[in-house]
C-alpha cells in the first residue's frame, strides 16, 4: 500500500483516509498524457498533481537532437554531405537546386518546451530549383541497421516555418555496409506533415522493416539513416512522401527517434551535457583554440624523427567507434620552448592508430632538431585545431 496527499474524483481508485489516501499499486492507474508524460502526486503543486516527464536514458536513438554541441564551430554549409551540427548532415542536388544550413540561437525564454531551456537551432533554406531529381535533406546516420528492426517507431521533431506552410517529409533507410555481400538499402516511407509559422511539434509513426534474412557487410559501417526531406523533385517522390519542390525557410530543434507509437517527452540520446560530448566523440573529435588560448596545445612528442617531421600520439578522450580514418586540422606550429616552426601538412599514421590514440606525423619545411621534443600548439591563432574523424 501506498499514502500521499492526492485528490480524488467519484471513479478513482483511492480510498479517504483523514486527509491522506491509500491506493494499491496493483489496481491503481495514474492517467498518463499524450506524450507519455504521467500524472504524480506533488504537495506543493495547487492542485496536488503535476506531470512527470518520461525519461529513459539512451530511448532517443538521435544523438545531439537538442543541437548543444558544434564542434566544428559550423557557421554556414551549402555542400552536400558536410557536417554541421555534430552527428548532422545534409544532402542536397539537382540542377539549380540549393540547401544552406545555419546555427541559430534561442533568443532567452523563447525555446518551443517550457521547462527546457534549449541553446540552439538548425535553419535550412531551400531553392527547390526545377529538376526532377532536386532534393534537400537535414539527416543523421545512427550507427547499426539493426537499431529499432522490426519494431515500431516515432520520429519526432520541432519545426517551424519562417513564411508559408511547407511540407516535411520524413524516411527511414537501412544501410547494410559495405564488405562481403551485404544485402541492398531498404527504403521505407514514414509520411509527410504541415508544419506552420508557430514552433510545434510533429510526429510521424512508422513500422521499421526486419532484417530476418538480410547480409549486414564487414566494415562495420551499417547504418540506420534518419531523413528529413524539405524538398524533392518527381524522382523521390514516393522517398519524400510527395512534398514535391519547396523554396522555404525551415527551422528544426529536439529531433527525437524512438521505439513505440507515442512520441514521449524529449530528451537527448544520454541526458547530460557531458554524456552527449562523449557520444559525438566517438565519431568525431575535435580540440580547438579560443581567443584567449591562441597558442593552445594540442599534443606532444618524445622527439623529431628528422628535420622537417615529427610523429605525435593524441589520447583520445573517448574511445572512437573505429580508429580514426583522418586528421583534420588548420594554423598549427611545432615548438621546442624556444623555437616555432609552422607544420605544413599533417597525416595520420594508420599502421599505429587505434580507438583511443591517434598517431600522426607533422610536417614542417625545415628547423627540427632530430630527437629533440616537440609539441604541437596553436599558431597564435583562435582558428587553430586538431580534429580526428571516424564518422560512418
Amino acid at each position: 500500500m501506498a499514502t500521499g496527499r492526492i485528490p480524488t474524483t467519484a471513479n478513482s481508485p483511492l480510498t479517504a483516509k483523514g486527509d491522506l489516501f491509500t491506493f494499491s499499486t496493483g489496481s491503481a492507474k495514474l492517467a498518463v498524457g499524450s506524450d507519455g508524460d504521467t500524472l504524480v502526486a506533488d504537495s506543493s503543486a495547487t492542485t496536488g498533481l503535476r506531470w512527470q516527464g518520461n525519461y529513459a536514458a539512451g530511448k532517443n536513438k538521435i544523438i545531439n537532437g537538442d543541437f548543444f554541441v558544434n564542434q566544428r564551430n559550423f557557421t554556414s554549409v551549402t555542400n552536400s554531405g558536410v557536417y554541421n551540427y555534430d552527428r548532422f548532415t545534409q544532402l542536397n542536388g539537382g540542377v539549380t537546386g540549393t540547401l544552406t544550413t545555419t546555427p541559430q540561437t534561442f533568443t532567452l525564454g523563447a525555446a518551443p518546451v517550457s521547462g527546457y531551456e534549449a541553446r540552439n537551432f538548425v535553419q535550412c533554406v531551400t531553392a527547390a530549383g526545377i529538376s526532377v531529381d532536386t532534393y534537400a535533406i537535414f539527416t543523421q546516420k545512427i550507427e547499426s541497421v539493426r537499431t529499432l528492426a522490426g519494431q515500431t517507431a516515432t520520429i519526432s521533431f520541432w519545426a517551424k516555418a519562417a513564411s508559408g506552410t511547407p511540407k516535411v517529409g520524413v524516411e527511414l533507410e537501412q544501410i547494410f555496409g559495405t564488405g562481403g555481400s551485404p544485402s541492398a538499402t531498404v527504403n521505407t516511407a514514414a509520411g509527410a506533415v504541415t508544419i506552420s509559422t508557430s514552433w510545434a511539434r510533429y510526429s510521424v509513426t512508422v513500422a521499421v522493416p526486419s532484417i530476418s534474412g538480410k547480409t549486414i557487410g564487414t566494415n562495420n559501417d551499417d547504418i540506420l539513416n534518419v531523413y528529413l526531406w524539405m524538398s524533392a523533385g518527381s524522382t523521390f517522390a514516393t522517398r519524400a512522401s510527395s512534398i514535391g519542390l519547396q523554396n522555404a525557410t525551415f527551422q528544426f530543434w529536439g529531433i527525437q527517434v524512438e521505439q513505440g507509437s507515442v512520441a514521449t517527452a524529449f530528451q537527448t540520446a544520454t541526458g547530460t551535457i557531458q554524456g552527449e560530448l562523449a557520444a559525438c566523440q566517438r565519431y568525431y573529435y575535435r580540440s580547438s583554440s579560443t581567443a584567449g588560448n591562441p597558442y593552445a596545445l594540442f599534443t606532444q612528442s618524445f622527439g623529431a624523427n628528422s628535420a622537417t617531421q615529427v610523429f605525435c600520439n593524441t589520447r583520445l578522450p573517448v574511445t572512437m567507434r573505429v580508429a580514426p580514418t583522418a586528421v583534420e586540422y588548420a594554423n598549427l606550429q611545432v615548438a621546442d620552448g624556444t623555437n616555432l616552426i609552422a607544420v605544413t601538412t599533417v597525416a595520420i599514421d594508420n599502421n599505429t592508430t587505434t580507438q583511443d590514440i591517434a598517431a600522426s606525423a607533422f610536417n614542417v619545411a625545415s628547423g627540427l632538431t632530430q630527437y629533440r621534443p616537440y609539441a604541437a600548439r596553436g599558431n597564435n591563432s583562435s582558428s587553430a585545431y586538431l580534429a580526428y574523424t571516424a564518422e560512418l
